[in-house]
């Protein structure tokens, strides 16, 4: 018997699938300020910036700069960096870890092969090893880039790391500022956004125990959007935390209405249906502006559980309905909905 669960989000609630998308992270400890465009705009030579945002491009990879929570300066500090590489597909899920003077080193790695989960030329070029400590909690500080992240952001990841939270750094720009102060947890690459600091310390227990919070959670970065919302709207309907248990398997149509499979490790699987709509009413996509505007949201309009009849009856695949279609919450655009 199948069970199906309501999750109506209010307007200014964090919107399943917005995270930034991304199947592996590359993050190099940068000190000092960031730009709008941190790899070209910081104190890194922005010519390496070019070279390894040529590099990285459409392999998978996302680049990102990151720094200790406090000031700012990079005067006084050790000539050394610390390097992570994360991948975030399940089933093929590591976090690995190393040490360099040189930056320019980042430039010998296979990043198509990075991008596919093969960390091979992270250690031969790095010296790369599997990360044995806590998992990451990365608190977008980009102020450059909005306001938001640096206003609300920077007090976030400093009370982390206040209260011991080891795995604490600051990171460039994740995606979806509106929704700050936004966080990244690796290795599994799940987004949060509106986060508080007990929220982050709950998920980065799921993380240990193999959970997923779904509590505040914008969607895995493994996927593209209609498959973060998708992913989501499963884990409600169906109560299932293991961060491991599902994954997106196939995506079908094009904007704004996708139709999503995703799988569990068990062999069931469900259709979702994915609407792109604005939302609603129009709102300042930044507390830096008084602009209005009214950005894209995913809305999951269905979920159905498909059910194989084939090896039974000789007949084509069933799909018996989780969540019904079309709830009136989710045509009125007030965020990811689950209704029965």
């Amino acid at each position: 018997m199948s069970t199906c669960a309501t999750v109506s989000r209010d307007l200014d609630e964090p919107i399943s699938g917005t995270a930034a998308t991304a199947t592996t992270w590359l993050l190099l400890e940068q000190p000092g300020p960031w730009g709008a465009r941190a790899l070209v705009s910081s104190h890194l030579d922005p010519a390496l910036g070019r070279a390894l945002e040529a590099a990285a491009q459409g392999t998978g990879v996302r680049i990102a700069l990151i720094r200790r929570p406090g000031r700012h300066a990079d005067h006084d500090v050790s000539p050394v960096r610390q390097v992570y590489v994360a991948h975030t597909v399940p089933g093929r899920v590591w976090l690995h870890s190393a040490e360099t003077h040189d930056p320019r080193q980042l430039l010998d790695l296979d990043f198509a092969a990075l991008g596919g989960g093969d960390h091979r030329s992270f250690a031969r070029a790095l010296g790369g090893q599997p990360h044995t400590g806590d998992p990451l909690a990365l608190v977008c500080t980009n102020g450059r880039r909005d306001r938001c992240c640096a206003l609300l952001g920077r007090p976030l990841a400093a009370e982390l790391a206040a209260s011991g939270v080891t795995g604490t750094w600051e990171v460039t720009h994740l995606g979806g500022h509106r929704f700050s102060p936004t966080l990244l947890v690796l290795p599994h690459g799940y987004a949060y956004g509106r986060v508080e600091a007990h929220t982050v310390k709950e998920a980065l227990h799921g993380v240990r125990e193999g959970r997923v919070v779904v509590e505040g959670c914008r969607g895995r970065s493994a996927w593209e959007r209609p498959g973060q919302a998708a992913e989501l709207a499963v884990r409600s309907a169906t109560g299932e935390e293991r961060a491991e248990a599902l994954s997106v398997v196939r995506t079908t149509g094009g904007a704004p209405r996708w139709e999503v499979t995703v799988a569990h490790t068990d062999g069931r699987r469900w259709q979702v249906v994915v609407a792109e709509g604005a939302s609603l009413p129009p709102r300042p996509e930044s507390c830096g502006t008084s602009v209005l505007g009214s950005p894209s949201r995913m809305d999951v309009v269905g979920v159905h559980e498909l059910t194989d009849m084939a090896a039974t009856a000789g007949t084509a695949p069933m799909r018996r309905s989780v969540c019904g279609q079309g709830s009136s919450a989710a045509s009125r655009g007030r965020g990811r909905t689950v209704s029965s």
